[in-house]
């Protein structure tokens, strides 16, 4: 974007802040899900994003130009944008639309412009207002205004009501733009780091700046801004795979020192995870990281920091590496629909634990995944298979946060079962879609549930669907029940609907390790009176923990 359009755009679509915010809909409420079929035959070729953010007046003034293609015929064209968000005019394919011809209400700005199969058409949305501030981000959403030193410091956060908070978008998985300009402007003395690779600075008379940025395909609620008074950190990893990859820190002015032992984990983890599960997928790009006035999300190539350095006993900040492996798990693996969220958060969950193991060993990968254990709440199943919002999943109603800790040991005891070898093999399948990974071999995908099956399958040659049942669709722990005689152990599982569970258990007598097949459910084995029993000594196995349910339940006050 030129410098006289920023003007221009600063000009034309400054309004008044509203006095009173108008509740938000259910429809910008609703991310993903079933989706009507007029949304679901487009796809998002291109976006185009010129904004201008006026923090003092918590203000945006913004023109969207889309790039849209038609999958089938369409009577009309719906594009997800919040109604804070006041669209001012349309022009279609650069002509302008005359305002009986669209209409914005309902969370929606709907464009009475057919499309045929095939046919693409750009789309460019003047709007401005004062977008939905988020209350306790990141488990709310909107913008989160603040100020560091006086300054403005500020961002966005939108994973679950989607990115339809700040501009015009298809707020599902599939909604997914191939490619995104950002033109980012702000006050003087301000920076605005954000997705992709920065493509130049303008500098305006007034001393305002305007941000360059472009990314290839990205996550809708990936996509980010970040302003305040930063101070940038830059560095190059020289990858295992031959490629170079930049390195960018934005920190806050006056956290110089902090901000270097923080920037020192970057190319460990890095080094980590291309050993562990492959290529890091946007090395054409950057690993970018910024300081946020809210905790965390994995916004692609610059996820959002806000743990203020807190240091911990496993020796590495849990929030960056958590974020950092979205990259991976949800940016270049992306769910196909939010009833397969676990592959996001389980996986990413999962991997802190293997990086502990990876840098101190086994002590430190299981104390890390025994608290974790202890979060485990069996609510819902993580799976329902239907296709489900962002809300369902996180809701009342829903898995909530197994689809993290309860995934994670999911993950944990699969490893145990089929070996290291298969585990990462058919993780790397779902990542990259291939079993070869390298650097320009692959791009972001999207991946479901029952293609993790089917790789694990091809890759031990073995059906597993009984496990993946039990775990992932059924609310309930497996149940190992144990028997014990003067002379043997029993051992039968019980499991939600009664099917079958052949899971091995292993056994440990008077210090000597034995396995039981478990064929049919269940095994015994011969023990003497007066032995010692511990029934799977190295916690591989997700099950059902009488202790845990004990200190999970409602506390009854005592008079």
């Amino acid at each position: 974007m030129t410098v006289s359009l920023a003007l221009a755009l600063a000009a034309a679509l400054q309004v008044a802040p509203t006095e009173t915010v108008p509740p938000v809909h259910p429809m910008t409420l609703r991310s993903g899900g079933p989706i009507a079929a007029d949304r679901a035959a487009l796809r998002l070729a291109h976006a185009d994003l010129a904004i201008e953010a006026l923090p003092a007046r918590r203000m945006l003034s913004a023109r969207a130009t889309l790039t849209l293609a038609a999958n089938a015929a369409v009577p009309r064209i719906p594009i997800d944008l919040d109604d804070v968000l006041t669209v001012r005019s349309i022009r279609v394919d650069g002509r302008p639309l005359d305002r009986a011809r669209w209409r914005q209400a309902g969370g929606q700005v709907v464009i009475d412009t057919p499309l045929v199969a095939g046919q693409r058409t750009t789309i460019e949305i003047s709007y401005a207002g004062s977008p939905r501030v988020a209350k306790r981000a990141p488990w709310d959403d909107g913008f989160v205004w603040s100020e560091w030193k006086g300054k403005p410091w500020f961002g966005t956060t939108a994973q679950d009501t989607g990115c339809d908070l700040w501009w015009p978008c298809l707020d599902f998985p599939a909604g997914e733009p191939a490619a995104v300009d950002l033109h980012l402007t702000v006050p003087a003395g301000l920076s605005a780091p954000a997705n992709g690779v920065l493509r130049g600075i303008d500098r305006l008379p007034d001393g305002r700046t305007t941000w360059h940025w472009h990314a290839g395909s990205t996550n809708p609620y990936a996509l980010a801004i970040s302003v305040g008074p930063y101070r940038e950190i830059k560095g190059e990893y020289r990858s295992r795979f031959g490629n170079v990859i930049p390195l960018h820190f934005w920190h806050l002015e006056g956290k110089d020192e902090q901000a270097k032992q923080l920037f020192a984990e970057f190319a460990p983890t890095l080094d980590f995870f291309e050993s562990t599960i492959g290529p890091y997928p946007f090395g054409d790009e950057k690993v970018g990281v910024v300081e946020t006035p809210y905790l965390g999300m994995e916004h692609q190539t610059i996820n959002a920091y806000g743990n203020g350095y807190k240091p911990a006993p496993e020796g590495f900040d849990w929030l960056f590496q958590h974020e950092f492996s979205h990259e991976w798990f949800g940016n270049q693996m992306t769910a196909a629909d939010w009833d397969d969220f676990w592959l996001h958060e389980a996986f990413a969950s999962y991997m802190q634990p293997l990086y502990g193991k990876w840098r101190e060993g086994d002590a430190r990968y299981l104390s890390m995944l025994l608290i974790q254990r202890q979060r485990v709440a069996n609510r819902a199943p993580i799976v329902s298979g239907s296709s489900r919002t962002t809300r369902e999943v996180n809701g009342e109603t829903g898995p909530g946060t197994d689809v993290y800790f309860k995934g994670a040991w999911m993950l944990h005891s699969l490893r145990h079962l089929i070996g290291d070898r298969a585990f990462f093999a058919a993780t790397r399948r779902l990542v990259y879609g291939r079993p070869d990974p390298k650097p320009g071999n692959f791009t972001p995908r999207f991946a479901t549930t029952r293609e993790f099956e089917t790789a694990v399958a091809e890759e031990t040659g073995k059906d597993f669907g009984w496990f993946f049942d039990v775990y992932l669709r059924q609310a309930a722990l497996p149940d190992l029940i144990e028997q014990r005689s003067e002379t043997a152990l029993m051992l039968r599982w019980q499991v939600p609907g009664d099917g079958p569970f052949p899971l091995p258990v292993e056994v440990e007598v008077d210090g000597v390790r034995h396995t039981l097949p478990m064929t049919g459910g269940s095994g015994a084995i011969a023990v003497p009176q007066d032995a010692h029993v511990v029934i799977d000594p190295m916690a591989w196995l997700l099950r059902r923990s009488p202790a845990i349910e004990r200190m999970q339940a409602p506390r009854v006050a005592t008079p």
